[in-house]
């Protein structure tokens, strides 16, 4: 069974608005949130305002080759009084295409 972002106050699972390959947009009453579906598993080390969207995220850690760690986000959170399920949309669509284009290159026979 696939795991879902947990309302915080209530606890309960969020109803998913819209699952793609690499993303997972899901309905808060307060927030429209998107998962960057490449980092599950990640352990949410901060929550501050994200620098692309100016939205707050939540963000983890990766570490490359060399054991230098990189801070990834895991889930924005957008607020439902300044942006719609279409803006949303929009950049869980930019993701998709991103992660798309690096497959390509990186596994071409997938």
């Amino acid at each position: 069974m696939e795991t879902q972002s947990k309302n915080n106050e209530t606890g309960q699972e969020l109803p998913i608005l819209k699952k793609g390959i690499f993303y997972t947009i899901l309905d808060d009453p307060n927030h429209i949130i998107l998962e960057d579906k490449t980092k599950r598993g990640l352990t949410v080390q901060e929550r501050s305002v994200d620098e692309k969207y100016g939205v707050y995220s939540d963000k983890g850690m990766i570490y490359d080759m060399d054991g230098i760690g990189h801070k990834v986000v895991i889930r924005w959170y957008f607020p439902r009084d300044k942006y719609g399920f279409d803006n949303v949309l929009g950049y869980a669509t930019e993701i998709e295409q991103r992660y798309r284009k690096i497959r390509e290159e990186t596994c071409p026979d997938y």
